[in-house]
């Protein structure tokens, strides 16, 4: 049970632990880096300083869905089916200028942010359970076993930027986020009914985790002419979560225990196990820490206006996960950091219509060391569109989907690392929808 504390659901764009998906600008075109809308308090806060003159605010909603799919070979042919999900997630963004500065904010779901669930549970643990067993002669067709796995984790928070203008031509940002994590993981395998031995194991978790962390962001923004030139900075935050454990169990049944006693009556095999139970629980005792630090994170991008009417934004992310610690210290079996390349198009079809799409392609560092039944990621392209219309003066509307097109990725398994020989293929699905609001006061 040493890695249920890794699950989370990110049905979203961006890196391992970092969210980039918050106002529907992203939805409807990915490429915001060079953005002068309010969006930009996100992706581009030294760019506010060409932003509109006064007080704007942004009210925004999105609906992910995705699947996480397991398809093992060997040493078992099964299926495990994991659904992630989360409930319509918002973003609030609001920003004032004034001349040669600004001030804007931002609060979101920073950081992963939903829930996902197997319910029939997942390989490492039915196969590792039931191999057990099967070397003391119990046959898998003799007991029942119940297992299921889920998780939550989100990362709230929330940002705030001052920008401004050095000269006509070159601005500055620099700006503050505060990051709240909030998970829970819950658990349990049991095989029961044996018609001779009863109930034979049961394995059961339930731990929730709360901390905080900080991060400072600096941004710089030259714009002249048709072309926008900008770059932003998030250093490394960290979060050092602990354990408030509300269960931690794992037990032999009676049938099982007077089995192992009659074949070895020293009880070592039975201190052995418990041995190896013990070490594998200690994380997860109530009070334990586990890091979730979300990397340092590089973005450029350059933005050109083709015309008054039409706009385009090549961009680049590198996350530094690497260097982010992570539960285990799992960051070390990263082969990189994760890198995200991206391109944006969008255009005015009169005074009101705006149309746009965008691409995205996300290339993760991940190895088969790092790659867990409960926690794993592919490499993906993602695919937005959608419009904006302008309502009044004031008021203008945002919409936009995106989906992400996953490669699989096959592990080799072995025995040393995963308690099992043989072939794992992790797929996922990813599709977002998205309805905002900006208001210019």
């Amino acid at each position: 049970m040493a890695v249920i504390a890794t699950i989370f659901a990110s049905a979203k764009a961006g890196g391992l632990m970092t969210n980039t998906n918050y106002h529907i600008a992203f939805d409807r075109m990915m490429a915001r880096g060079a953005s002068f809308d309010i969006d930009a308090a996100y992706s581009n806060p030294a760019g506010l300083a060409w932003g509109q003159e006064g007080f704007q605010l942004s009210l925004n909603f999105q609906k992910p869905w995705q699947y996480r799919d397991i398809d093992m070979n060997s040493p078992m042919v099964q299926k495990f089916e994991g659904k992630a999900s989360a409930p319509i997630v918002p973003a609030l963004f609001a920003s004032y200028k004034h001349n040669r500065w600004a001030l804007s904010a931002m609060i979101g779901i920073v950081g992963s942010g939903g829930f996902v669930e197997y319910k029939e549970g997942v390989p490492m643990f039915n196969v590792v359970l039931a191999g057990m067993f099967a070397q003391k002669g119990i046959a898998p067709n003799t007991y029942q076993l119940n297992s299921e796995m889920k998780g939550k984790q989100y990362i709230y928070g929330g940002q705030l930027n001052f920008t401004y203008k050095l000269t006509d031509f070159l601005s500055v940002a620099a700006g503050l986020r505060a990051n709240y994590y909030d998970g829970y993981y819950r658990g349990h395998v049991r095989a029961e009914n044996h018609p001779l031995l009863g109930n034979l194991a049961s394995l059961e978790l339930d731990v929730d985790q709360r901390g905080w962390g900080f991060t400072p962001l600096i941004s710089v923004n030259y714009h002249q002419g048709p072309l926008t030139l900008t770059a932003r900075y998030e250093f490394r935050t960290k979060i050092d979560v602990p354990n408030k454990t509300n269960v931690l169990n794992a037990a032999l049944g009676p049938g099982v225990m007077a089995l192992l006693q009659q074949a070895d009556p020293s009880g070592a095999t039975i201190a052995g196990i418990n041995q190896t139970l013990g070490a594998k629980m200690k994380p997860y005792m109530d009070g334990e820490r586990t890091r979730y630090d979300m990397p340092a994170l590089l973005s450029v991008a350059a933005g050109y206006e083709f015309s008054p009417s039409v706009r385009a934004t090549l961009e680049y992310h590198f996350f530094d996960d690497k260097n982010a610690k992570m539960a285990n210290d799992r960051q070390k079996t990263l082969s990189h950091g994760t890198h995200e390349f991206l391109a944006g198009i969008e255009g005015d079809i009169n005074d009101r219509w705006t149309v746009s799409c965008g691409v995205q392609r996300t290339d993760y560092g991940v190895t088969d060391d790092y790659q867990l039944n409960t926690s794993f990621a592919c490499d993906s392209y993602s695919v937005g569109l959608g419009f904006a219309v302008k309502l009044n003066e004031k008021l203008r509307l945002n919409a936009g989907y995106f989906t992400s097109i996953y490669d699989d990725y096959t592990k080799q398994c072995n025995a040393t690392r995963d308690g099992y020989n043989g072939q794992e293929v992790y797929s996922r699905t990813n599709h977002v929808i998205g309805v905002g609001l900006d208001v210019k006061f």
